[in-house]
């Protein structure tokens, strides 16, 4: 059986891929461009394709006459033509839950990264700026708590519940958008409208799927009605957001900041608003990068596929 690895990089660099090497013939590429031509002189006579961004579009699908299993290193699954597939008779695997409390923790320390201004005096400080203060202290951005702020969740899945928790020990008060009527034993949380909470966050934390609905999510429409003193934050999918139009409220003060570890186009390109617009944080795509994210990451692939050939499907996308 031959086993293709079309982008190992982020995990080849100090993890172990000894148990898929296990189960049948292996082939790793570190990384594999976006062009059809070259996914498919590589996947061609393969039965299994593993992939974490390496598209796989309904062309490449199409050709790939003896491909059975993919799977997906992450848990968004917008990189494979899931209906494609299904028409194909592939089964699809993902890995749903394997970051969340790392992707959790990154947004909280984005939130941080932006009231406390941490890296910037840290900075300062290396600089030789309180070398030279007469005081016994200054800080050159303001500071802000959070205590008794408003922290506005829009989707309410497995990161968006301890994101909630984490801001809830922080002593905000925590309201969630969602889709469809979430039941919820807390009492400190409140389920409301997207208009309601657009109008009433002090920060708002993005964390919905990227699909035909939620493309575009924040924009201009969706931006008026905010407080031009709102904090947003993504740390979901790039597209959440219409980057020009974020940009322009940022520079116009009519959003206080964004921090955002996702882009459109990964990486960035030097044409991407964002990166000239004012008192915006990006970080390259690194939540769920901790080391032990990326060891339970691979555990739950090789997994995935171990059920597959034993006919015990787990975590298919259906």
């Amino acid at each position: 059986m031959k086993i293709v690895l079309l982008d190992g990089y982020e995990l080849n660099r100090d993890l172990n891929w000894k148990l898929l090497r296990e189960l049948g013939d292996c082939s790793f590429y570190n990384r594999t461009s976006e062009d059809n031509n070259e996914i498919l002189e590589r996947i061609s006579d393969a039965e299994i394709v593993i992939t974490h961004k390496t598209p796989l579009n309904e062309y490449v699908i199409g050709k790939a006459h003896n491909l059975k299993y993919i799977g997906i290193m992450g848990t968004g699954y917008d990189v494979v033509d899931i209906n494609s597939a299904h028409k194909n008779n592939i089964i699809v695997t993902n890995v749903p839950t394997y970051a969340s409390d790392a992707v959790a923790q990154f947004t909280i320390s984005l939130l941080l990264e932006v009231v406390g201004q941490v890296g910037l005096h840290n900075q300062l400080v290396h600089n030789g700026n309180w070398l030279k203060s007469r005081d016994f202290t200054f800080w050159n951005k303001p500071l802000f708590e959070l205590s008794g702020k408003t922290l506005g969740l829009i989707g309410f899945g497995h990161i968006a519940q301890k994101v909630a928790k984490l801001g809830h020990a922080f002593n905000m008060n925590v309201i969630f958008y969602n889709h469809h009527s979430k039941v919820v034993p807390e009492k400190w949380i409140k389920q409301v409208s997207l208009d309601e909470l657009l109008q009433q966050s002090d920060v708002i934390s993005l964390h919905v799927p990227q699909t035909p609905t939620t493309i575009d999510l924040i924009n201009k429409t969706t931006i008026s009605k905010m407080k031009p003193t709102v904090i947003l934050l993504n740390t979901a999918r790039g597209s959440l957001i219409n980057e020009s139009d974020v940009a322009e409220a940022l520079n116009r003060g009519r959003i206080y900041a964004f921090a955002t570890d996702v882009v459109q186009h990964e990486p960035i390109r030097p044409e991407n608003p964002l990166l000239k617009a004012k008192n915006c944080y990006i970080t390259p795509h690194i939540a769920w990068a901790p080391f032990e994210t990326r060891e339970r990451l691979l555990g739950i692939t090789v997994n995935n596929l171990k059920s597959y050939l034993a006919g015990n499907l787990v975590n298919v996308v259906d």
